[in-house]
């Protein structure tokens, strides 16, 4: 099956963004739970230079990760940044002290977010950043307004969504242009999935907008492995090409559309350089149709 290597951002904009197939995710450089520092500092700044060095050009981060942990991570190890680096950050969420996950989705929060990011990435404009839906006393369509708003005062250059249904991500294109969406995506995690008070929405719900569209669906928690195993079909499509099965994953995303940006993240340098090597695997049409 093909396997483009790069995919376009905003294609149809005025300032359409080329990046390799195959970005980083910062969530797991952060400290336990996704709070605090990270347990080993010289090795999360030595894998955002390492992701640089391989090619990776598209780095997704929050300033509530940590939290402004990944925010200020990348910018101690990779500032100033190489000019076709595509930083991608989130709003529409924060931490508390108790590293519960709580929605910050007014418009005066969205704004507190962007400048925040502006701040602890040390840049000038956000060039994309995805408005995250968490939930709680959240009005979608002036969440919309504001992001829209900011990018028409140049604080940002392309609006994305994130954990979005069907119809947000509808009404979202009805107001401007979605550069991306990002949702919860993987083999063994593909529609709407809840746990607790949270929901994550699922990729494969949206993935044919995104095609029809043109629009890049990033996935999180792409890496996420049934538990427990009763599906068995990555790992032998896994052991078929001697690979471990979060290569067999992310091999699986890069082969189900030409319109997936996969964005695996790991603390671990070793399993960054196993994640990388991952966009060499390829699958035919026989394991795409066993897999699906």
């Amino acid at each position: 099956m093909s396997n483009p290597k790069i995919i376009t951002i905003a294609a149809n904009s005025n300032n359409p963004l080329t990046v390799n197939r195959l970005g980083y995710g910062t969530m797991r450089l952060t400290g336990p739970e996704i709070y605090g520092e990270p347990q080993n500092r010289p090795e999360a700044l030595q894998i955002l230079k390492q992701a640089i060095e391989s090619g990776v050009n598209f780095i997704d981060t929050a300033d509530y990760y940590g939290e402004d942990v990944t925010n200020r991570l990348i910018a101690e190890a990779i500032y100033p940044y190489p000019k076709d680096l595509v930083i991608c950050t989130k709003v529409g969420g924060a931490r508390k002290p108790d590293k519960s996950w709580v929605p910050f989705n007014k418009p005066e929060n969205l704004r507190t977010s962007i400048e925040n990011n502006l701040r602890t990435l040390k840049i000038d404009q956000v060039i994309l950043v995805h408005f995250r839906a968490m939930g709680g006393a959240m009005n979608f369509g002036q969440s919309m307004e504001a992001m829209f708003k900011m990018q028409q005062e140049g604080k940002i250059l392309h609006v994305g969504v994130s954990n979005v249904t069907r119809e947000e991500l509808e009404t979202a294109m009805k107001m401007g242009e979605i550069a991306t969406v990002e949702n919860m995506y993987g083999h063994a995690q593909r529609t709407t999935h809840k746990a607790g008070h949270m929901e994550s929405n699922g990729g494969e719900e949206v993935l044919d907008i995104c095609e029809k569209n043109g629009i890049p669906l990033v996935p999180y928690f792409s890496l996420f492995l049934s538990m427990p195993k009763k599906d068995t079909r990555i790992a032998q499509i896994a052991k078929k090409y001697g690979v471990n099965e979060i290569q067999a994953n992310i091999a699986w995303l890069l082969h189900k559309s030409p319109w997936i940006l996969p964005i695996p993240g790991t603390s671990s340098l070793a399993h960054f350089q196993e994640n990388m090597l991952a966009a060499n695997i390829k699958l035919t049409e026989e394991d795409m149709q066993f897999l699906d």
